[in-house]
């Protein structure tokens, strides 16, 4: 494994990047995070229900479990349509590892299941990852520095989950830069949420031109942020 994928597994069989120095999701519950911040921040599943097609951007694959909890819930809501997620991962994880973590919640056993077996063995120099999961759901992991790659992208997102590890840890995942592809690269009306309320992640959302909310964030965290482009 390059030295930029080298984990640590804390209890729970949680990953944590040496690289990073954090965690790769909320220690209290990975999944119930993912429901209170980038569904319930972006709207979802009522913004998704009965559309041709919803595309979902997210900065930060890392195990999947975002796509995975997304997946299973678009399966559960019996949505018509189909559903694009395309995530931006510089450097993502073999599929040991995902599988590994994402063991931990049974809930989406059928969704890890099913993105374990088409996902590479390694991962260290790979192009793009793409996946279609079934008739009506493709993934796309978008490989390498997310500026980069997000600059070339010819799309428009619905809603994007902003999940980069800490703005302290890896700034450049925040900069006004790359805050400001995310939202040319959102369709009007489009969302964004993120567990991270730092001020200039705020500043920088903001300045790139979308509505900016404050709201409740997970397990006691004192704010999460979510917003539209108009």
């Amino acid at each position: 494994m390059a030295p930029d994928l080298a984990l640590d597994w804390h209890e729970g069989d949680m990953p944590y990047s040496q690289a990073y120095g954090d965690h790769f999701y909320c220690r209290t519950d990975g999944r119930l995070e993912c429901a209170h911040v980038f569904h319930e921040g972006n709207g979802l599943p009522e913004r998704w229900t009965d559309m041709g097609e919803f595309t979902i951007g997210e900065l930060g694959f890392g195990t999947g479990l975002n796509f995975c909890e997304t997946w299973r819930r678009w399966r559960a809501e019996g949505t018509s349509g189909e559903l694009r997620f395309v995530s931006f991962e510089r450097f993502p994880l073999p599929r040991a590892a995902i599988d590994r973590a994402l063991a931990h919640w049974p809930e989406i056993d059928a969704e890890r299941h099913a993105l374990c077996s088409l996902w590479p063995d390694a991962t260290d120099g790979i192009g793009n990852i793409d996946l279609a999961l079934d008739d009506a759901t493709r993934l796309t992991v978008v490989c390498g520095p997310a500026l980069e790659r997000l600059s070339e992208c010819t799309l428009s997102f619905d809603a994007w989950y902003l999940d980069g590890f800490a703005p302290s840890r890896n700034p450049d995942m925040w900069s006004a830069e790359l805050m400001a592809q995310v939202f040319t690269h959102t369709k009007q009306g489009g969302t964004f949420a993120t567990y991270a309320a730092a001020g200039f992640v705020r500043r920088n959302l903001a300045g790139a031109g979308f509505s900016v909310e404050r709201r409740p964030g997970f397990a006691g965290k004192r704010e999460m942020l979510c917003g539209k482009r108009a």
